[in-house]
């Protein structure tokens, strides 16, 4: 292979990007979780200026890319770009006795991302809630749960009734997350909120969620968990 080859080049660059602990670190805190700049600054403790200098390189390379906030237009979030990161990048280990994810309404995101979780597996239960909950789930949400065989029986509740102790909360929702304190145990996904949208748009928003959720679902044990063996959904080990 010439050493002039594109393929091999951009290859160079990322590598080049990952050979530097902060920019290393960065790329993990995004492997299941979108920071905006101001989370990742006192995560790892550095000046705003010393951490765009370590994002530019990571843009450049292809590892990182900036979404506008469904919420405050003003904040920016960082996100992988999957396709570049995929087979760079390690998963963290969680653990939990449950996963709560969060939206504003509990209408559509939420209850999509638990539908969808409990399709994923069976080790580690799941819940959602909203922000301000609206009094019924979306139709088309129903209907786009249906079309990816999914069902969603259940109607809208507040987050402060469904948290408990214990839970990994994933907020779906630019609002929700800006709207409350992220804790240790929680994670955010900047996903647009399909509702006013069309069909189209709810089915986009089940694809986008399903490639997270399953992320997550492989690397989050029960709480507690010491053993290598798991029971899968056809009753075998794993």
């Amino acid at each position: 292979m010439a050493l002039d080859d594109p393929a091999l080049l951009h290859r160079a660059t990322i590598h080049h990007a990952l050979g530097d602990p902060l920019r290393l670190a960065i790329v993990e805190a995004l492997a299941l979780s979108d920071r905006a700049p101001s989370e990742l600054e006192a995560a790892f403790e550095v000046p705003s200026n010393l951490l765009a200098h370590h994002l530019g390189i990571l843009e450049r390379a292809g590892l990182v890319e900036r979404v506008t906030s469904s919420g405050d237009r003003r904040r920016r979030y960082l996100r992988l770009h999957r396709p570049t990161a995929a087979s760079v990048t390690g998963e963290p280990a969680f653990e939990a006795t449950r996963v709560l994810f969060v939206c504003t309404a509990n209408s559509a995101r939420s209850p999509l991302a638990e539908a969808l979780w409990r399709q994923a597996t069976t080790d580690v239960d799941a819940a959602s809630a909203g922000t301000a909950p609206a009094p019924e789930v979306h139709p088309l949400a129903i209907e786009a749960a249906a079309r990816a065989g999914l069902s969603i029986q259940r109607i809208p509740v507040a987050l402060d009734q469904a948290y408990r102790a214990g839970d990994l909360v994933v907020t779906v929702c630019d609002q929700a997350h800006e709207a409350h304190a992220t804790t240790v145990n929680a994670l955010h996904w900047s996903v647009p909120d399909p509702a006013g949208g069309t069909i189209e748009d709810f089915d986009r928003t089940v694809a986008v969620l399903r490639e997270r959720v399953e992320r997550l679902a492989r690397c989050t044990r029960p709480a507690g968990h010491r053993t290598a063996t798991r029971t899968t959904r056809n009753g075998g080990a794993r």
